[in-house]
């Protein structure tokens, strides 16, 4: 008993680490892209009860996130709360969500022509896909879904926020929200750029792990 207590709490400790990572790096890459938008549009990029919405929406994705499966390796020893590697991951992966909402920014502008409805719809949906998808990629060191599955819940969950993101735009409640339905057009660049966020993540992931491996495994 005493044994799978320890277990269990090492599971607590490794599913509370997923939550802060993806939500701190998350709020510091989206405060990042609003101040850095504010420069050079003329509309606020989303507005306060889209941004509501899109936290309500994130938080339910997240609420799954104690039922997920934590790699053996990571419950084979214990860990410590560790406020360095913390703020590490924050300034290295914050930034990275911030440069693909640029990217974002600078499409809808000058290829859609966006004004605020679109550009506010766009965003939301694109900022809905990647802070939630990336769970995957944050939740194991190692590569996702090959050699670490989700828990079944927590796929659900993010998988049913993201087509709720996506309908949103289409039906009447997202009018009272102040959507507007995005041309086919902007699907496909969507998943393009949600694609190539995802990737780097990964790549950056492998990288931060070797090189901060020291600081992260050190014992308590």
């Amino acid at each position: 008993i005493l044994h799978d207590g320890v277990l269990e709490g090492r599971k607590t400790f490794g599913n509370t680490m997923k939550y802060i990572l993806m939500g701190t790096s998350s709020n510091f890459g989206n405060m990042f892209s609003v101040a850095g938008a504010s420069l050079f549009l003329s509309f606020l990029p989303m507005l306060p009860t889209q941004i509501l919405l899109n936290n309500l929406l994130y938080d339910i994705s997240e609420s799954t996130i104690p039922t997920d499966n934590v790699d053996s390796s990571y419950i084979n020893s214990p860990k410590k709360w560790d406020i360095q590697f913390i703020r590490k991951f924050i300034v290295i992966f914050g930034p990275i969500s911030s440069v693909f909402d640029f990217i974002t920014f600078f499409i809808l502008l000058s290829i859609f022509h966006a004004q605020a409805p679109l550009f506010h719809t766009a965003w939301f949906i694109e900022s809905i896909c990647t802070q939630t998808l990336v769970i995957f990629v944050i939740r194991t060191r190692v590569v996702p879904f090959y050699a670490s599955r989700p828990s079944p819940l927590l796929l659900a969950s993010t998988v049913s926020v993201v087509a709720v993101a996506c309908i949103l735009p289409f039906t009447v409640i997202g009018s009272i929200f102040g959507f507007v339905r995005p041309p086919a057009s902007f699907f496909a660049v969507m998943v393009g750029l949600v694609a190539g966020y995802l990737v780097l993540v990964e790549l950056v992931k492998n990288w931060f792990y070797r090189k901060y491996s020291a600081i992260i495994d050190r014992k308590p």
